[in-house]
């Protein structure tokens, strides 16, 4: 079963060119990982979190599911950020949504996909707590994009709300929460401009980035 062959042969052509760039890269990766960032993003094949934003191995700590949620069930998600926030004391933690996300348009399209509608789940309740503006929108793409945008800003909301990052703000310790979007049709980000550094006026902000979305859809949407 020699068919992944093709893998090893770039693995091996890869170090070469980390080598003859720095001789000690991989020495100095070896020692010990002190990324800056934590990156909560989605597990889809098109969004790799270190090659978009141009960073090497050991400065992007990175935690990818479907459709990019923060779940406060979801032991894995918890421990990823328990660990970059208090041991590895990252000072920014994104989460980085795409346009055209797959999860996401089978929670609009109401399709049926098997287990993962359970994960999606919480996608849905997203969906709900922002039907108006979604119903408001009659294009189909650009509601999905809205969509996308909204469900980013759940989560960084849902972010705050845990005692692993509330601890850390108490302690002030300079923990930045940053909501980001990607654009997969032409390969860059867009800061969705929710930024939160400590618990003053947390809603506040988030509301006001949803009226930021909804005021721009209110844009290049027709009045009836």
């Amino acid at each position: 079963m020699r068919q992944l062959r093709h893998l090893f042969d770039n693995n091996r052509a890869w170090v070469e060119q980390m080598l003859a760039k720095d001789a000690t890269f991989f020495e100095r990766l070896a020692e010990g990982q002190f990324p800056e960032i934590l990156w909560i993003g989605c597990s889809d094949s098109r969004v790799p979190a270190n090659q978009i934003v141009g960073l090497l191995p050991g400065e992007l700590f990175v935690h990818r599911n479907v459709a990019n949620l923060f779940v406060h069930t979801d032991l894995n998600c918890l421990s990823v950020l328990q660990y970059a926030v208090d041991v590895l004391q990252v000072k920014h933690v994104i989460v980085c949504g795409h346009y055209r996300c797959g999860g996401l348009l089978a929670v609009l399209r109401n399709d049926r996909m098997g287990l993962i509608d359970h994960w999606l789940q919480h996608a849905v309740d997203v969906r709900e707590k922002h039907r108006d503006l979604l119903e408001s929108v009659a294009d189909a793409d650009l509601k999905a994009n809205i969509f996308c945008e909204l469900n980013v800003i759940e989560q960084v909301d849902n972010l705050c709300t845990t005692n692993i990052v509330k601890d850390a703000w108490s302690r002030g310790q300079q923990t930045a929460l940053h909501g980001w979007i990607y654009d997969i049709k032409d390969g860059l980000l867009r800061d969705l401009d929710v930024c939160l550094t400590g618990e003053d006026d947390i809603a506040a902000r988030c509301e006001a980035a949803v009226a930021r979305i909804a005021e721009s859809a209110a844009a290049v949407t027709p009045a009836e």
